[in-house]
This record gives C-alpha cells, sequence and structure tokens, in this order.
C-alpha cells in the first residue's frame, strides 16, 4: 500500500477504481451530464465513464458552469466516488462541495494507475496494488 497526504477540499470517504487523467477536465462540455461519459474530443478519456470512479486529474477547466455539472452528476447517480487533483481550482472545489463529493488535492497523479484501487479518506490517499 502507498500512503499519500493532501489537502481536504470535501472531506470523505470513498473506494473504488481510479480513472485517471494527465489531461484537465471541462464538466462544462467535457462530461455528458447524462451519461457521465467523458465526450471532450481528443481527450485520452473519450468515451470513458466517470460513474462511480475515483477520479484522477491534475486540475479542471473551462466555464464555472462546470460547478453545477458535478452537482447534477451527483443528483443523477452518475458521479465520481471521490476527485484527486494536483491543484483543485474554484470551478471543482465548488463542484465538489455542493456535491459533498471528497475532494483532495496536492496529490502526485503520477504515482497512481488507471485501475488502481484507491481508497480517500480526509487528507489521506491510499493505493493499493
Amino acid at each position: 500500500m502507498i500512503a499519500l497526504k493532501g489537502r481536504i477540499i470535501w472531506s470523505g470517504w470513498a473506494k473504488g477504481e481510479a480513472l485517471v487523467s494527465n489531461q484537465p477536465i471541462s464538466f462544462y462540455g467535457g462530461i455528458d451530464p447524462m451519461t457521465g461519459e467523458i465526450v471532450e474530443r481528443g481527450h485520452e478519456l473519450e468515451g470513458k465513464s466517470i460513474a462511480g470512479k475515483i477520479l484522477v486529474f491534475p486540475y479542471g477547466k473551462g466555464s464555472t458552469v462546470g460547478s453545477y455539472i458535478i452537482l447534477r452528476l451527483k443528483k443523477r447517480g452518475i458521479a465520481p466516488k471521490a476527485m484527486v487533483n494536483i491543484r483543485c481550482e474554484p470551478i471543482i472545489a465548488v463542484g465538489a462541495i455542493i456535491a459533498e463529493i471528497p475532494t483532495i488535492d496536492r496529490i502526485d497523479i503520477s504515482r497512481i494507475r488507471n485501475g488502481d484501487l484507491v481508497e480517500v479518506d480526509g487528507e489521506l490517499l491510499r493505493i493499493y496494488r
């Protein structure tokens, strides 16, 4: 097990499969709010669903509407279980808070691979291999 300590954006606990992107993610226009699928053309995760995953990405991008897309995904039951960032900027932070999705940042995401079993527990991220 690898344990990393980050900064809490929204505290909570979640465990699941990591879905990792080295590219930023836009929730407004980059993710289908009806399915949770990444639809941004050319994105390395295009066609993948974020539903029920521990979504790992460097930071968010795009419109402030993205915060409300995160909330919409949560209400539809297709949001990520948790989010992990290098730097959580305001769009992702507000979305995490209003949707009550455990989120931490200041994490070296290069240590996490797609498919890893990961656990977010407050400020701790545990990677099980």
